[in-house]
């Protein structure tokens, strides 16, 4: 369900073709992302440690090894105002590129919603929408075609839509403080057809909507330690319904791990480190690494793949 049918159009461009398939990127620590995923959702920092205010950025490199492989980067911001009741603000927004062999999109979003809550640091139900555009690129100049003696032209092809994401979170404090959250999402609800045409002929995609499910739990320990279970569910008309099934342990101080395994056939490993509240201050800086190997049906030629993210959270 990752990205393969998208390097369809790259070797097409004489006939017109109609893809579907898994055409959100993909996050191996999902949790760093999760207001990309669902716009409703409370980050990390807010949930474990009451930082209402976060800056983050990602790289991706997926199926290192391929020329061909989908290098994914992010940049994002998000606020909650944690200090009043009834119907507490959030907002933010975030940025996107991907690029999978000659085709790739670049979003720009802007994030607004709402906590309904008596209390934003013990819980609520927040409903938020992301609006934005993205740009969906082909690259004339890299297609490379069955028959070599074919003619492509070298034209790039560029196209802008909007866009709009959906999503539903609940977070609640339960027993000695821990915390569990779940949410429900479909971060691009417009679907379209888009065509490329060229001197040669054309070639189409077809985006279709995904839907997301979370659901984790935080069960803490002394000195700011936790223990993090938590699922992703992934589901795209057409194609198996996807789990991820992941294990993230706080250390007391500063290192986190991880580990987790995917429907998809696919082994997740993360750790990093946490800096800021071990050393007496408010504000945090973290930086993780997550690894995946996959072993589907492509086997281990697919290559593994490698994700950064640093995030710096405030208490504003």
């Amino acid at each position: 369900m990752n990205r393969t049918l998208t390097l369809l159009p790259a070797v097409l461009v004489l006939f017109s073709i109609s893809l579907q398939g898994q055409q959100l990127s993909l996050f191996s620590q999902y949790r760093e992302n999760a207001v990309i995923i669902n716009p409703a959702a409370m980050e990390s920092d807010f949930l474990t440690f009451g930082h209402n205010m976060t800056f983050g950025a990602s790289y991706r490199s997926q199926w290192v090894g391929l020329a061909s492989g989908p290098r994914t980067q992010t940049l994002r911001m998000s606020f909650v105002n944690k200090r009043y009741a009834g119907v507490t603000p959030l907002f933010g927004g975030h940025i996107i590129n991907d690029q999978t062999g000659p085709t790739g999109f670049t979003g720009v979003y802007g994030r607004i919603g709402g906590v309904v809550t008596s209390d934003p640091e013990y819980g609520g139900f927040a409903i938020a929408l992301t609006a934005g555009a993205v740009q969906y690129r082909v690259k004339a100049s890299e297609l490379v075609l069955r028959d070599p003696g074919d003619a492509v032209g070298s034209t790039n092809q560029t196209s802008i839509f909007p866009d709009v994401g959906l999503g539903l979170y609940f977070y609640q404090m339960v027993g000695d403080g821990n915390m569990f959250y779940s949410g429900l999402s479909v971060p691009q609800a417009l679907g379209l057809d888009l065509t490329f045409k060229n001197e040669n002929g054309e070639f189409y995609t077809k985006r279709v909507q995904h839907i997301y499910g979370t659901l984790g739990f935080y069960k803490f320990f002394g000195d700011d330690g936790f223990l993090e279970p938590s699922l992703l569910f992934k589901y795209v008309p057409n194609a198996p319904v996807n789990v991820d099934v992941n294990l993230r342990y706080q250390i007391p101080g500063s290192l986190w791990v991880g580990a987790g395994v995917s429907t998809a056939k696919a082994i997740h490993l993360e750790t990093g480190f946490l800096l800021g509240g071990s050393l007496g201050y408010d504000n945090t800086f973290r930086i993780g690494y997550g690894f995946d190997y996959s072993f589907d049906s492509f086997g281990p030629s697919v290559g593994s793949t490698h994700e950064i993210n640093l995030t710096i959270a405030l208490d504003k």
